[in-house]
C-alpha cells in the first residue's frame, strides 16, 4: 500500500506542476497578446496627432498614402499609382507645396494627375 501512496503523491506532484506550467503558458500568451495589442495601438496612432501636420496630395508612392485615394478605395495604403493626385499623406505643416515629385509639386487640395 505504501507504493500506491507514493504513486498517488507522484501523480499529484505531476498534476501540480502541469497546472503551474499551464498557468505560466496562459500568462505568457496573455502577456504577448497584450504587448502586440499595445504595439498595434501605437503603430496606428494618426500621424497628425504626432505634431503640426497637414494633408498633402500627390506626393505619396503607390500604396503609401495615409488616406483618400478616390472612388473604390477605403483609405490608407490604397493609392494605385505613384504621386496620385487624389491620395494624400501627412507632412510637416508648411512643407507640402515645397515637395517636388516627378509629376510636379505637392498640393493642399486634390489635383488631377
Amino acid at each position: 500500500m505504501v507504493s500506491s501512496g507514493v504513486k498517488l503523491d507522484q501523480h499529484n506532484d505531476f498534476e501540480f506542476w502541469r497546472n503551474i506550467m499551464n498557468a505560466k503558458s496562459i500568462a505568457t500568451f496573455a502577456g504577448l497578446a497584450m504587448t502586440a495589442g499595445i504595439a498595434a495601438g501605437l503603430a496606428s496612432t494618426p500621424v497628425a496627432a504626432q505634431g503640426a501636420k497637414e494633408k498633402c496630395y500627390g506626393v505619396s508612392k503607390a500604396g503609401k498614402n495615409d488616406c483618400a485615394a478616390g472612388p473604390g478605395t477605403s483609405c490608407a495604403g490604397t493609392s494605385t499609382r505613384d504621386y496620385q493626385g487624389n491620395a494624400w499623406t501627412y507632412v510637416d505643416k508648411g512643407s507640402c507645396v515645397k515637395i517636388s515629385t516627378p509629376k510636379g509639386k505637392g498640393s493642399l487640395k486634390p489635383i488631377k494627375r
